[in-house]
C-alpha cells in the first residue's frame, strides 16, 4: 500500500455550488498517479442537493427559494447553507487500498472523533447521529478509484431549511448542530480539525 503521497487541504471560504461541483469533476477527471488528494474545506450559499437515486417526494414539496441540484453522489437529498463546514474528500482510493465501505467508515469516524467520541453510525443510513439527531451527512462518487464528493457537518447555522425536506430520505428526522451540543467550533476551526483528522485516518488505514 502505497501511503507516502501527501494530502494537500485547501481552504476554499464561502464557494458556489455548482462552480464547486465542476471543479471537483475535473480535478478527478484530470488526475493521474502522480496527483496528490486534496481536502477541500468551504460554505455554500444555501442549496438543496439530491444524490443519484436520491426520491424527489423527500425534497421540497414546495417554493423555498432555494436553489436544488441533481448530482451524481450517494445518498438523498440533503441541504448545505452558511454555518456549515462542507469538507470535500478527492481521495485516491486505488492507490491507499481502501474500500469504499471502509473509506465511509474513515469520515465517519473523523467527525466522531471531532465530537469527541459522542456521535454514533446508524446501520444502513451513512453520517453521523447524536442522540438520534443528525449532525453530519455524507455522500461520495468513486470514478476510476478516486472518490470525491465528501461530507458536510453542520456547526453554527440555520436548520430552519431542514424543515422542508425529509433529511437523507427520512421522515421526520431531527437535525442537529455542533454547537448545540455545546462545542464552541467556528466553521474554520472544525473544518481544519476535521480535515486533520481524516488525513491522520487515511495515512494509518
Amino acid at each position: 500500500m502505497l501511503v507516502a503521497e501527501r494530502i494537500v487541504t485547501k481552504e476554499l471560504g464561502r464557494a458556489d455550488y455548482l462552480a464547486t461541483l465542476e471543479a471537483m469533476r475535473a480535478f478527478t477527471s484530470g488526475r493521474d498517479a502522480s496527483t496528490a488528494d486534496e481536502l477541500w474545506l468551504l460554505e455554500h450559499p444555501p442549496v438543496y442537493t439530491f444524490g443519484l437515486a436520491a426520491d424527489r417526494a423527500h425534497g421540497p414539496q414546495s417554493d423555498t427559494g432555494i436553489q436544488t441540484v441533481q448530482v451524481e453522489r450517494g445518498g438523498e437529498v440533503t441541504y448545505h447553507g452558511p454555518g456549515q463546514v462542507v469538507l470535500y474528500t478527492l481521495v485516491d482510493l486505488a492507490r491507499r487500498g481502501i474500500k469504499v465501505k471502509q473509506f465511509v467508515a474513515l469520515l465517519e469516524q473523523a467527525v466522531i472523533d471531532l465530537l469527541d467520541g459522542r456521535g454514533a453510525r446508524r446501520p444502513g443510513a451513512p453520517g453521523v447521529y447524536v442522540d438520534g439527531a443528525k449532525v453530519a451527512a455524507l455522500g461520495i462518487r468513486v470514478s476510476r478509484g478516486c472518490a470525491f464528493h465528501g461530507l458536510a457537518l453542520n456547526v453554527d447555522m440555520d436548520l430552519e431549511p431542514f424543515a422542508a425536506i425529509h433529511p437523507c430520505g427520512m421522515p421526520g428526522l431531527r437535525v442537529t448542530q455542533t454547537r448545540d451540543l455545546g462545542f464552541g467550533y467556528t466553521v474554520r476551526t472544525a473544518g481544519l480539525r476535521l480535515a486533520g483528522r481524516l488525513a491522520t485516518l487515511l495515512d494509518h488505514a
